[in-house]
């Protein structure tokens, strides 16, 4: 890794709700990768597991010496996913963040994956890098259950068919993007609360003329804590594709993707 991905200023924004059990060992690994210029934030849902109080003791263990290594959002609603993200991201980028990370908090997703992430984008100069489970060298933890496999396979190549997009896993989680990228969208102007999110806003970067690659992850099922996923987000990631598409006003299928 050269210095200029060593140095950039990457900020991951992590939203909490319940993870108390997984958040410091994220929390140490994250801030453990070798990148002078990472920060880490989380995004609390005002959690009653006391996810926000640990969370700040973390940010006093590890904001010494004059570092600001990790902050915390304190939001006092629990309103979707989508609009935490958009809260931390968009601090992120008032903060000076040159890339942006998106990662879950339960450990689904491959930490040591950041650093290639952050180097195909340094060096390829695309918007988004997609940690992707559907490229040739992706994969889902074996203890994921057929119907979570065939309903996530199904989600996304749904998704792709109504928005006409190539990227394979466009309702992954884990992305980084530049700060470019994020500016130019207007995350202010995403109408996804829920998981959705991920859809729209990669769907609104292509469609603004920024490129997009992923790479291969492993992704893993939670050790500890539930899953966030109910039937009302299984919904509005359903409706989400198919309002975008009417919205552009447009079914051309040579558009960009």
């Amino acid at each position: 890794m050269d210095e200029s991905c060593r140095n950039a200023r990457v900020t991951v924004v992590m939203p909490t709700y319940n993870e108390a059990a997984n958040l410091p060992r994220m929390a140490e690994a994250v801030l453990g990768l070798p990148l002078d210029g990472l920060h880490l934030k989380i995004v609390d849902d005002s959690s009653p597991d006391g996810t926000g109080r640990i969370a700040e003791e973390l940010a006093e263990k590890y904001n010494t010496d004059g570092a600001r290594r990790m902050s915390v959002l304190h939001r006092t609603e629990k309103d979707g996913l989508g609009r935490a993200y958009t809260a931390g991201m968009s601090a992120a980028l008032e903060e000076g963040a040159e890339y942006v990370v998106q990662m879950d908090a339960d450990g689904s997703h491959p930490v040591e994956a950041v650093p290639r992430m952050l180097d195909v984008a340094v060096t390829s100069g695309v918007g988004l890098v997609v940690g992707s489970r559907y490229v040739e060298g992706g994969s889902l933890d074996e203890d994921w259950g057929v119907h979570r496999v065939l309903l996530s396979r199904f989600a996304n190549a749904y998704a792709r068919a109504v928005l006409g997009t190539r990227i394979r896993d466009i309702t992954a989680g884990f992305n980084l993007w530049s700060a470019l990228t994020l500016r130019d969208v207007d995350l202010s102007s995403l109408d996804s609360a829920g998981y959705s999110f991920q859809v729209e806003l990669k769907y609104k970067a292509v469609r603004a003329g920024h490129d997009a690659v992923e790479i291969p992850i492993r992704f893993e099922e939670r050790t500890e804590g539930v899953s966030k996923m109910t039937l009302r987000t299984q919904l509005e990631s359903a409706v989400v594709p198919l309002r975008l598409r009417f919205k552009r006003g447009s079914w051309n299928s040579s558009a960009r993707p």
